[in-house]
This record gives structure tokens, sequence and C-alpha cells, in this order.
């Protein structure tokens, strides 16, 4: 199993005056699927941006460790892998064409095995030829999941992660999720109680604003 660690350290986040969240504290380790709650607009969003190294923190810190070596903030796009609804895509390529685009700014040599693994995975094999333009919005949140794992990462942050899905694509991410929580680290942010049901712990945004000045 992946030895991956992550910490928050007093971490404080404000949009101008607005707290989002002070003084949050928590510890999360591989082999273990996280929730983040809250209603919308709560600020889930933006922990996991933080967490990603996506924005800022006011104050604090967070820490990210592979086999008790921290990862200087450079090299964390290795290790994470990050879906959400407003990641964007290139609607003018096909799907394979995507992740082999995306695998080069990654630096990364194309895994065509593993995409195609994926792509069965996620049902999207038979249509991984078309352009991109064409797919439902349904078919684009599995293709960024395609995007997110392609590359094996240790820390997997979902934001949202059955958003725009039918019953059938839900399934198949809770496949995924549940089989990636085996040996990686999964944080999960959504106000959707089936995504939260997969999680060992949750960690309740609202709570991290009350008293806090």
């Amino acid at each position: 199993m992946t030895n991956y660690n992550l910490s928050l350290e007093n971490l404080v986040k404000y949009f101008g005056r607005r707290i989002v969240f002070s003084e949050m504290n928590y510890s999360f380790t591989s082999g273990n699927a996280y929730g983040i709650s809250g209603p919308n607009g709560a600020g889930k969003s933006t922990l996991v941006k933080i967490i990603a190294n996506i924005i800022s923190p006011t104050r604090g810190k967070v820490i990210h460790k592979l086999n008790d070596n921290v990862l200087i903030p450079e090299k964390l796009h290795d290790h994470i892998g990050f879906v959400a609804p407003y990641l964007f895509l290139y609607d003018e390529f096909t799907a394979e064409e995507n992740l082999f685009h995306f695998s080069n700014i990654r630096g990364l040599k194309y895994d065509k095995e593993r995409a195609e693994l994926l792509f069965r995975k996620l049902n999207l094999f038979d249509r991984k030829d078309d352009i991109v333009r064409s797919y439902s919005s349904g078919m684009k949140q599995r293709l960024k999941f395609i995007f997110a794992l392609l590359h094996k990462p240790q820390c997997i942050i979902l934001d949202e992660p059955t958003s725009n899905l039918d019953n059938d694509g839900k399934e198949k991410v809770y496949e995924l999720i549940a089989d990636e929580a085996k040996s990686n680290l999964i944080i999960v942010a959504s106000n959707e109680n089936s995504d939260l049901q997969l999680c060992k712990e949750i960690i309740e945004v609202e709570k991290f604003k009350m008293n806090n000045k």
C-alpha cells in the first residue's frame, strides 16, 4: 500500500473579510477515503483547491508526504489526481488526444495500456476516438476521471465527483473510488450523501467557521 500522508496545520482562508474556514487541523492517511461536506458555498471547493495547491491559504500549511518525505509544491502534480466539474477539456480533440496532450504537459509518456483499461472501466472505450465536443456532460465527467487516474496518483481529490452522472455513471465512479481507496488517499468533497457514504471520516467545513475571529 502507498504510504501517503497529508496534514492541514492551522489552516485559515478568507475572501476579503468573509471567513471560509479557520484553524483547521486534520490528518489524512492512505488506504482511506475522507469526505468534505457542507452546503453549497460552504467552502468545500476552496478547501480541496488549497489541498491540491491550486490556490493558497490565507494562513497555515498543507503538508504532503510520500514515504515520510515531504513533497515540494512544484512536484505535487506528479502525485495528485484531481477531478471537478469545472476542469477544462479540449472540445476540439478526441478523448484520447486529450489524454495524450495532458500526459505531455505532465512530462510523461502516454500510457496507452492504462488509458484503455480506464476507458473500459468507465464505459468510454467505444467513444475514445470521438471529438469531445460530441460528449454529453456525464461522459466528460467520466473522461476527467481517466485523466486524473492515468498517471497512477497516490492522492486523489474529487470535488463533486458524481456531478452530471446518471445512476450507471455513479456506480462506475463508486467502484473506482472503492478500489483506489484500498491503497491510495482519497478525498471526496460533496453534499451528496451517496458520495459521502464511501468515506471513513467526514470533515464538516461549517464547524470551522464558528467562534473564530
